[in-house]
């Protein structure tokens, strides 16, 4: 192959998706990591969450002397990490800005979210957001709302404000046309009032792997339809881009798009493949579409850039798939229990990170600041 060719990585950003890595961590950012995934790898924003915080700021020593001199200013654990996650918030917009600037802010986003223990507290998600948007205080953060029914109406509020919204934990196709909803009903309202709807933008997370991992399970409990496992993920993220496609054309769409809103793009999460059985990119390869966002694990961005074949395949098989959830059905798979339970465990597991960062940060402080 010549020198020339593009990689596949390259391929399918040319195709219209954008790749964004689900990590972070103050060592990846200072130490030029982040940048050789920029540069080398077409890596064009960043997501971030409690798991991924823990894990980040659990190993090593980059936070050490900032959590010593916290510690020293008397403040509190949670404190403390809110400081740290926003130094390296901060460091990362600076790095994803240029990628920001050059593409009239379709891409060059960095992820903080919001305290996942407030998913079902409306007013306190929104005011969190806009906290976070005031201190962090970059064009190209966005701040991460969960698709919790309460958190719909937060979401709408922020958008309405004008500031930038990374909806996540959305499994289910019902819950993804009320967000969708959200977003537009609030660059309505941001409109109406004099608002500059081009100064913002919006993803909306659909979680691709762990819709296969409860499906097989639940196959499994019932026994007899192996065949359909492995699809529903899939199946599902086709049907949500599909609605996406009808949401954002037609006059209601073509008024707002003529103030300068962008449509909020439909963002793959939790792309890396849960089952050693399924291929190891086959949650990019099977969802490769125009003006959508894939974030994945450096390890699956690195597995695509091996031997992915890059091809668009999104808009293909709607009918399969529409067909596949009915055969679930049929075969005893309650799709909107699973989707409920999915998006109920996701909050549970955010906020159990949330607090194994907490007791991380605690030991560590207790080892760098001792009595």
């Amino acid at each position: 192959m010549p020198s020339d060719a593009p990689t596949p990585l390259q391929a399918l950003s040319a195709l219209g998706q954008s790749v964004w890595v689900d990590f972070l961590s103050r060592e990846s950012i200072r130490g030029g990591h982040l940048q050789e995934l920029i540069d080398d790898y077409a890596v064009v924003g960043a997501t971030s969450n409690p798991s991924i915080f823990e894990k980040a700021m659990g190993s090593g020593d980059a936070y050490d002397e900032q959590i010593h001199e916290l510690a020293a200013q008397g403040k509190d654990v949670e404190a403390t990490f809110w400081a740290l996650a926003q130094q390296d918030i901060e460091d990362a917009c600076d790095l994803f800005h240029p990628v920001w600037d050059s593409g009239q802010g379709r891409d060059g986003y960095v992820s903080l979210e919001v305290d996942p223990r407030l998913a079902y507290d409306t007013l306190e998600t929104f005011r969190e957001a806009m906290r976070l948007h005031k201190e962090v205080d970059k064009p190209n953060l966005m701040v991460k709302i969960p698709a919790t029914r309460p958190g719909l109406a937060a979401i709408e509020d922020v958008i309405a404000k004008g500031h930038s919204i990374n909806v996540t934990l959305i499994f289910s196709l019902g819950r993804y046309a009320e967000v969708a909803e959200s977003y537009v009903r609030g660059l309505e309202r941001l409109v109406a009032e004099g608002g500059d709807p081009s100064k913002l933008a919006s993803v909306a997370s659909f979680f691709v792997s762990r819709i296969d991992t409860e499906a097989d399970r639940r196959l499994d409990q019932i026994g007899g339809s192996d065949e359909l496992k492995g699809k529903l993920a899939i199946a599902n993220a086709k049907l949500a881009y599909a609605h996406y496609l009808e949401v954002f054309s037609g006059p209601r769409w073509d008024y707002l798009a003529g103030k300068g809103a962008t449509p909020q793009r439909v963002l793959w999460a939790s792309t890396s493949t849960k089952n050693p059985a399924y291929a190891d990119t086959l949650y990019v390869e099977e969802l490769l579409g125009p003006d959508t966002v894939n974030t994945m694990p450096e390890e699956t961005i690195k597995a695509y850039q091996d031997h992915g074949a890059p091809q668009e395949r999104l808009r293909a098989g709607l009918q399969d798939a529409k067909r596949l959830l009915e055969q679930l059905a049929s075969a005893g798979v309650d799709y909107d229990d699973l989707t409920d339970t999915l998006e109920r465990e996701g909050v549970e597991k955010f906020s159990q990170a949330f607090d194994d960062l907490m007791q991380t940060l605690s030991n560590k402080r207790e080892t760098l600041t001792p009595a």
